[in-house]
């Protein structure tokens, strides 16, 4: 089962600002559904809410140590090992070989060590956030792909679209 981390990141780093995204790319969402359609998608309790919905044809797996959240739609994990244990199994049932980890920093963080493969949108900015990628150690990671996009009618940005795998 491979693990699947997909963020978009600044030129400086930033990947959130105040609780959402510090930027609009509406040409990458379609990106981002073809990467997790159909699969579960692991994120934090902050995530869910910064996107406010459940993402369709998706099992959204939040993780929160409030006991007391819940939300229509969701599968609520107490743990980031426990939200794994639920993906492994909804991706088994789906036929699919992947979990797909969408954030926020702490999440991803808890999966990094434990990633297969990065899925990464480079945004052609440098936006004020509170959120950073931690830099990604190309002793580690290897750039597989790379695609740039212009910006749409739709986006604050240009962006790029680059695939690395982990290093064995």
């Amino acid at each position: 089962m491979k693990i699947v981390l997909v963020v978009a990141i600044g030129e400086n780093g930033v990947i959130g600002r105040d609780g959402g995204l510090p930027w609009r790319l509406k040409s990458d969402l379609a990106h981002f559904r073809k990467l997790t359609i159909d699969k579960p998608v692991v994120m934090g309790r902050k995530t869910f809410q910064s996107i406010g919905k459940v993402l369709d044809r998706r099992t959204n797996i939040v993780i929160s140590r409030d006991a007391a959240f819940c939300a229509p739609g969701v599968v609520t994990a107490p743990s980031f090992k426990a939200a794994l244990d639920l993906a492994r199994k909804d991706a088994a049932a789906r036929g699919v070989d992947e979990i797909m980890i969408i954030g926020g920093r702490d999440v991803f963080a808890a999966a990094l060590p434990l990633a297969d493969r990065l899925e990464i949108t480079y945004v052609h900015a440098s936006p004020e956030g509170d959120v950073k990628f931690p830099p990604i150690d190309p002793q580690r990671w290897h750039e597989v792909s790379r695609t740039e996009h212009d910006a749409g009618p739709q986006d604050d940005a240009s962006f790029a679209v680059a695939s690395y795998e982990r290093q064995r």
